[in-house]
């Protein structure tokens, strides 16, 4: 998995390539939470996720769970068909703000 990092004038952008994973979500926990701290807003880019675990989807509950307690905003943006349908089926499409892309994720925040 790969993790790259962007400011925008309404978020930070957190774009993640590849599965999120019990081997990898470890790795975006460690960024996510700390952007989750720091910044107003953070939109995580999924785009080019094709697969998320129960444990990608704990680290993403973790981050919301911070950003809450912080007043900040957590936007999902891209989700794939088959990752949208896992958050669907679990129940944590009601929890986040999923947006089908990142112009439209940073529409919400304006």
């Amino acid at each position: 998995m790969q993790i790259t990092e962007h400011v925008t004038a309404a978020a930070h952008v957190v774009a993640v390539e590849g599965q999120l994973d019990s081997n990898t979500s470890s790795q975006l926990e460690d960024v996510l939470c700390a952007r989750m701290q720091a910044q107003a807003a953070v939109i995580v880019d999924l785009n080019r996720v094709p697969y998320v675990s129960s444990a990608g989807l704990r680290v993403l509950l973790k981050a919301a769970k911070i950003g809450r307690g912080a007043a900040h905003s957590l936007v999902l943006a891209g989700l794939a068909p088959r990752v949208l349908e896992v958050f669907e089926m679990s129940g944590f499409s009601s929890i986040f703000r999923i947006e089908p892309d990142l112009a439209a994720a940073e529409a919400s925040l304006a």
